[in-house]
């Protein structure tokens, strides 16, 4: 599955320059007003900044008006909420994770939120969903963090989603330890938590980087099915007794029954913005880089993460 992903990232991108460079030549779709790109993520972090860097090339390449729009809460169900009744045009877009496709909207029970309502166009970027602790703690290896659990010390955890709370649980379960799990606002306010000393440690998504490369703070573990681009010595959750993992990915969606030509001009327009100019430069800052997804791998990403996120919500009981 990762080989198809990658080949087919390859060739999506590969596709998308072309693609670009006719739509700014008049040619190709074009949609019939302006486009409202919902993000929802806060104003001024790093998701919501990515968003609106992409809006601007995707602007600069195709002439097309885009409007960003915030609408946050609830782990991206409010954004689908608002967007799944919209016209399947290609004049209403999303920016959300794929967590609140899967595990937030098995979650939001009721909600009517489902990978089946929605139209997947590109991934822009995975997670570096890390263990992150502050380095004058004195843990250099998760193994020390555990140890110092099992000599006494009462750990506080921090996360930002429901799904990150279950996570937590089940590798303190695994490693013979409980933590107080501590759920806050967004990655930002974790690691504020984790660098004032309130939270002993938390789970960070890229937002670590810089801190990590001063010294400042550490990667103890990677929360992902793999390694840390930045630490990849670090552990991985498999290696530590979780089969469950929180990989995720940012990624653009539109309303159900959006037409072909629609989704391949948008899609083209997005992926080839995530590789260019400054949304580029910054997703490569603050995200590691570009990881496209698109067509058939996409939609089986989005299934596959909501069919597999009952099984977290019960382990985790």
């Amino acid at each position: 599955m990762k080989t198809l992903i990658k080949a087919a990232a390859a060739a999506a991108l590969l596709t998308a320059s072309a693609t670009t460079a006719s739509f700014a030549d008049g040619h190709g779709w074009k949609p019939e007003g302006p486009i409202k790109m919902i993000i929802a993520f806060a104003a001024g972090g790093g998701a919501d900044t990515s968003g609106r860097l992409i809006a601007d090339e995707v602007t600069a390449a195709t002439g097309w008006d885009i409007i960003p729009e915030q609408i946050t809460g609830k782990g991206g169900i409010n954004a689908l909420l608002a967007l799944k009744d919209m016209p399947a045009d290609g004049t209403s877009i999303a920016l959300v994770v794929t967590e609140s496709l899967g595990y937030n909207a098995v979650a939001a029970e009721g909600a009517g939120i489902t990978p089946g309502g929605f139209t997947g166009l590109t991934t822009t970027a995975g997670f570096q969903m890390g263990v992150v602790a502050k380095a004058d703690k004195g843990w250099a290896t998760f193994a020390d963090m555990i140890a110092a659990a099992k000599a006494g010390e009462d750990l506080s955890f921090g996360v930002m989603s429901p799904k990150l709370a279950d996570l937590a649980y089940l590798l303190g379960e695994a490693n013979g330890v409980e933590f107080n799990i501590v759920s806050v606002r967004g990655g930002k306010a974790v690691m504020n938590g984790v660098t004032a000393g309130d939270l002993d440690v938390g789970f960070m998504a890229g937002i670590q980087g810089k801190g990590v490369a001063s010294g400042d703070l550490v990667n103890l573990a990677s929360a992902l099915s793999e390694p840390l681009k930045q630490t990849p010595e670090a552990p991985k959750m498999s290696d530590l007794g979780v089969e469950f993992s929180a990989d995720g990915y940012f990624v653009f969606v539109a309303p159900a029954g959006l037409p072909d030509d629609a989704r391949k001009a948008l899609t083209d327009a997005l992926s080839t913005a995530a590789n260019t100019g400054k949304a580029g430069g910054m997703i490569e800052k603050a995200f590691g880089g570009t990881t496209i997804i698109t067509g058939d791998d996409l939609d089986a990403l989005l299934q596959s993460d909501y069919d597999s996120s009952g099984a977290l919500m019960k382990a985790a009981e």
